[in-house]
């Protein structure tokens, strides 16, 4: 958004907020639920707060410690800080009260959290601090978004947050939210996004014993943001709506999606084309029609995704580092992107494929064999393990493993 919307809209909140503090008369041009936060705020705090509580350290860190949120952030903590020094933001996730339990911020927007305990053990509660986006996710089970003076207290008028709920996936239980924050003047409309998009990254890496069995796929519809299938098959959905890309568009733009830090123009160059005589000019245009389809979001100096991305690959190699086997195998399509000549892709698909092929063999659960060898009927290796497991024990999936056994000796 313009500078100039941006300061009207802030404005425009200022308005409505002293409005409400001063019971004037008339309607307030404010969402429903940040009335009801404010009513609830008010009720509680005064807007002149200057810092949220803090909760007792040995007792947040004890529970941080027990909480398999901490794996989970563990698992994914370098793309959680890239995330937050690429845009100089602040991420917090809480526990199911509101209150911190890890947080990591940009140069600026860290020291700006440490004035107003947003750190470790804040309440961020609308009771203890005012309204705000992570209360407000927490207390709706859906993201949320809080612009400026739409806070309650005045120590966060120069914020924008977005956050949104995370839950553990075997039970759907609320484990909190992550929320990340930066300052108003730097509102940007995939914020939201952004934060679902985190909120999935830490649930797909829950601890193992936590882990859902069923299956696993990517909502390419519903999925704000970039959604790349590459494995098996080749498609690409923005913000709900498939994109029409060629083979090589669609190579540059995994590439791309593999590497959210971003990559220089030789370097890509090298990661497509290998040793193949192609120019520097030829990738240009290439990622001059990439930027066109995906509406400019596409930086340049280095090359980098300004959006969420997510693709099947990263899904398929997370469940794997999750020991969820059968759900991998679930969201594991088939080769990725057969016939690509990329270097840097061909490795990849190796990579994957060796991935998922390994897990079965050390873990080989008949109904995942079955599923598997749709996919690769001539891998008799997988097979024969599993049966072996199984070893005469009765099971629905020991005729479709024989019978696909005798198929591939044929």
């Amino acid at each position: 958004m313009a500078r100039s919307e941006l300061q009207t809209r802030r404005m425009d909140t200022v308005r409505a907020w002293t409005a409400f503090l001063e019971h004037a008369d008339g309607t307030l041009r404010v969402r429903p639920e940040i009335l009801t936060s404010w009513t609830r705020s008010e009720a509680a705090i005064t807007t002149d707060v200057r810092e949220a509580p803090l909760a007792d350290e040995a007792e947040t860190a004890a529970y941080w410690n027990g909480s398999p949120l901490q794996t989970a952030v563990g698992r994914v903590e370098a793309e959680l800080r890239r995330t937050a020094e690429d845009g100089d933001l602040v991420v917090a996730v809480t526990d199911p009260e509101t209150r911190i339990l890890w947080t990591y911020g940009g140069r600026v927007m860290r020291r700006k959290a440490e004035t107003v305990n947003f750190v470790a053990g804040g309440r961020w509660d609308d009771e203890s601090v005012g309204t705000n986006a992570l209360d407000l996710a927490n207390r709706l089970a859906a993201p949320a978004m809080v612009f400026s003076a739409e806070h309650y207290a005045s120590i966060v008028h120069n914020w924008v947050c977005w956050a949104a709920p995370l839950h553990d996936p075997v039970t759907g239980t609320q484990l909190g939210v992550i929320d990340i924050s930066t300052t108003w003047d730097r509102t940007h409309p995939i914020g939201l996004a952004t934060a679902r998009v985190l909120a999935r990254l830490i649930e797909t890496a829950m601890p193992a014993s936590r882990a859902h069995a069923g299956p696993a796929v990517l909502d390419e519809q519903d999925e704000p943001g970039l959604v790349m299938r590459l494995l098996g098959t080749a498609e690409t959905w923005l913000d709900g709506q498939r994109l029409l890309l060629n083979r090589r568009q669609t190579e540059v733009l995994a590439l791309l999606a593999i590497h959210p830090e971003g990559l220089s123009l030789e370097h890509l160059h090298a990661l497509v084309y290998g040793d193949q005589a192609v120019t520097l000019s030829t990738l240009k245009a290439e990622v001059s029609h990439l930027r066109a389809a995906l509406g400019g979001q596409l930086a340049s100096r280095p090359y980098r995704l300004m959006m969420p991305a997510a693709t099947d690959v990263d899904l398929v190699l997370a469940l794997l580092r999750g020991g969820r086997v059968a759900a991998a195998v679930d969201a594991y399509g088939g080769d990725l992107l057969p016939g690509t000549n990329s270097p840097a892709l061909t490795e990849l698909a190796e990579y994957v494929a060796v991935a998922v092929r390994e897990a079965l063999l050390a873990d080989p659960q008949p109904d995942a064999v079955v599923r598997y060898s749709d996919l690769a009927p001539y891998d008799t290796e997988v097979v024969e393990v599993c049966l072996a497991r199984l070893a005469g024990t009765p099971h629905p999936a020991v005729p479709l493993l024989k019978g696909r056994l005798a198929a591939a000796r044929r």
